[in-house]
């Protein structure tokens, strides 16, 4: 609680809104802030996968495990919340844009069935830049979820941008979030970065059910070694600190790099994936 918190005021306008302890014990299980989805809407289970910083395969960690999902059966969406770097439909190959009826905004969808909302599926060209302040990204962002009739969900998937900022502070404040899914990579400096995703999920009363760990090893073919090409992991530690119930490492993969670029995202089988996937549809 700030030291010059004013009670009888209230937390509209308040710089801590959103941040202070005071707020969340008042708000603890009132639903405080969330907004309604669109009336043709019926989503079960919101994940938000983020990452403390760019750049280590986010959004292609979302893509893999909406991907397997739906391959087991269940009915998968994608809200692609990077409104300044979004790039879910070139991952799954999808190139027609949303169009709007008298529910709301319809959205795309890949071969597999896998629906997604992205602002590059409102835009004329998929490179126009979106040069926009915070608020009204973070306004776009909840019209995703009441405008967009994404009819029955089993599981939504939010791709967030990079960071701790207006977008992650408004997913969380807006969204009835589930649970949070944290990217990452071995890097020394991004195991400081990832606490402090992690921390901040903590503040907003989230928890962090899983931590992937990208471009952990490389599997030479040749050999069949594994070589730690960005030094050695740290999501265990972490994990362990936070109470993380599942780790994942992934492997530097060509291959998969091939196939998110070419929008063939679906065709991935990714193992290591399984336990996450797991327990993803059994909780």
């Amino acid at each position: 609680m700030p030291e010059n918190c004013d009670k009888d005021y209230g937390c509209e306008g308040c710089s801590f809104k959103g941040n202070c302890e005071a707020e969340r014990e008042a708000n603890k299980g009132k639903g405080i802030g969330v907004i309604d989805p669109n009336p043709y809407s019926k989503i079960k289970k919101i994940y938000a996968v983020m990452s403390g910083k760019g750049g280590v395969g986010k959004s292609m960690v979302t893509s893999l495990i909406a991907s397997a999902l739906s391959k087991k059966g269940f009915n998968v969406g994608i809200l692609d919340a990077d409104i300044t770097g979004p790039s879910i439909p070139k991952t799954f190959g999808v190139k027609e844009k949303a169009m709007g009826t008298e529910m709301g905004i319809m959205p795309c969808m890949s071969k597999g069935g896998v629906e997604m909302m992205s602002i590059n599926l409102l835009l004329e060209h998929d490179t126009d830049p979106v040069v926009w302040r915070g608020p009204i990204i973070t306004g776009v962002i909840q019209q995703f979820y009441q405008e967009v009739a994404w009819g029955d969900v089993d599981f939504m998937l939010v791709d967030m941008p990079p960071g701790t900022g207006d977008v992650p502070l408004t997913v969380f404040q807006s969204l009835p979030i589930d649970g949070i899914i944290v990217v990452t990579s071995p890097q020394e400096l991004v195991s400081m970065i990832i606490t402090k995703a992690i921390k901040m999920a903590g503040l907003m009363n989230k928890n962090v059910i899983g931590v992937v760990e990208n471009l952990s090893y490389f599997h030479c073919p040749d050999n069949g070694k594994d070589y730690k090409i960005f030094g050695e992991s740290h999501v265990d530690e972490v994990a362990k600190e936070f109470n993380i119930p599942v780790t994942v490492k992934l492997p530097i993969s060509p291959e998969l790099a091939r196939l998110q670029d070419s929008g063939n995202i679906e065709e991935a089988s990714i193992p290591e994936l399984n336990e996450l996937v797991e327990y993803l549809a059994k909780n």
